[in-house]
């Protein structure tokens, strides 16, 4: 146990927060609002960005998709650079923040974006960015990291650099009560994913990190089960709970896999799968494929995460418990997208892990392309 831990990201949590964007933006600041299709015009939440901003200058950007793609970024990091604007406030959920970090990094490069992606530019310096959170799932309110989707090559990548971490976030959970039901479910599954990639390696030891990640667990298990109530403290438990699962803490010093994140942005990619519902389709298929591996983390989750008795197949039963989770949220874990015959969706994302250089993934680098194809055709 070994590392060096630090989120620098301030919080400003709970209901009515959104007006601390007035102190947390310095006066001087030219700023740009960046935000997705409209919804927050819709739910009270940019008329009190507005009303924070009153004694700010500021524009504003709208379009960024659910999976932000250069296309649409490069639109407002060319509003940037020629309008001079110093700071940025993303007002959305992942998606939105995700792609105000690849406009805070790439405006300062005189070159391509995407040379962020590939990185052929590796920033030293980014604009200054705030947020205001109105979807809990990604964490990226918090977090140093990004992913952008390229639409010309259907290529989702992500890059991580500390320069892009929010100064500020305001998490008012408030700004949940008009999402969709299906929204609502991605950021469960999501915030699922995320602990269980920093936690479903092998047994360390660390009893904090550990300890804590069965925590949230539990947490969003409890939230799933009472999903229709959906009350105010069940919108704020659900939101800080996402944020605690991918700002660092849980995955300080601890062996991290991130393949089921790395094979399920194909299916985003190629068939514009939900993002959480990639995960869902991959991961139970990738856990039973690295059993060898895995199994004493399995089962310490289905001892102290699912209340699962001893047994010679409590691995198994903790992978079937995950999958009724995912079943009870109506959330699929096959790939309807693609009817049929299955076998060119496999050969299709198994070229772009080549084409990536993704030819050893997990924690043990044990997920070769051939397993990878052995994890899609049970998965799919």
């Amino acid at each position: 146990m070994k590392f060096s831990y630090v989120n620098p990201t301030v919080i400003h949590f709970g209901q009515g927060q959104i007006e601390q964007i007035s102190h947390s933006i310095p006066k001087d600041s030219k700023v740009l609002v960046i935000y997705g299709g409209g919804s927050i015009k819709k739910n009270g939440v940019y008329d009190q960005v507005v009303t924070a901003l009153k004694d700010h200058q500021w524009s504003e950007f709208s379009g960024v998709e659910a999976n932000p793609t250069k296309e649409t970024l490069d639109k407002a990091i060319e509003i940037v650079k020629t309008e001079n604007i110093n700071y940025l406030l993303a007002v959305g959920g992942g998606s939105v923040i995700d792609g105000t970090k690849y406009v805070a990094a790439a405006s300062l490069h005189d070159g391509d974006s995407w040379d962020l992606i590939t990185g052929k530019y590796k920033p030293e310096a980014a604009l200054p960015l705030g947020v205001v959170l109105t979807l809990p799932a990604t964490g990226s309110e918090s977090n140093m990291g990004a992913v952008v989707t390229k639409k010309a090559t259907q290529e989702k990548l992500g890059f991580l650099s500390p320069t892009v971490r929010p100064a500020f976030a305001v998490l008012d959970p408030d700004a949940m009560k008009t999402l969709p039901e299906r929204q609502l479910i991605n950021g469960l599954v999501d915030a699922w994913v995320h602990v269980c990639e920093q936690y479903i390696t092998s047994p360390t030891g660390h009893m904090v990190q550990e300890g804590y990640a069965e925590v949230l667990l539990r947490n969003l298990l409890d939230l799933g089960k009472a999903f229709e109530q959906r009350d105010d403290v069940w919108r704020a438990n659900l939101m800080w709970t996402a944020n605690q699962a991918l700002n660092g803490l849980i995955g300080t010093g601890m062996p991290q896999d991130w393949a089921t994140h790395m094979i399920g942005h194909q299916l985003t990619a190629l068939w514009d799968v939900d993002h959480a519902r990639s995960l869902a389709i991959i991961q139970p298929s990738l856990l039973r494929s690295q059993m060898e591996f895995k199994k004493g983390k399995i089962e310490q989750m289905g001892r102290n995460v699912f209340g699962l008795t001893d047994s010679d197949d409590l691995a198994e039963r903790t992978i079937q418990a995950i999958e009724a989770f995912y079943a009870s949220l109506d959330v699929d874990t096959q790939l309807s997208e693609v009817q049929g015959d299955k076998s060119d969706a496999v050969d299709a994302v198994v070229k772009k892990l080549e084409d990536y250089g993704y030819l050893k993934l997990g924690e043990n680098q044990a997920i070769s392309l051939e397993v990878s194809r052995q994890i899609l055709k049970q998965a799919l």
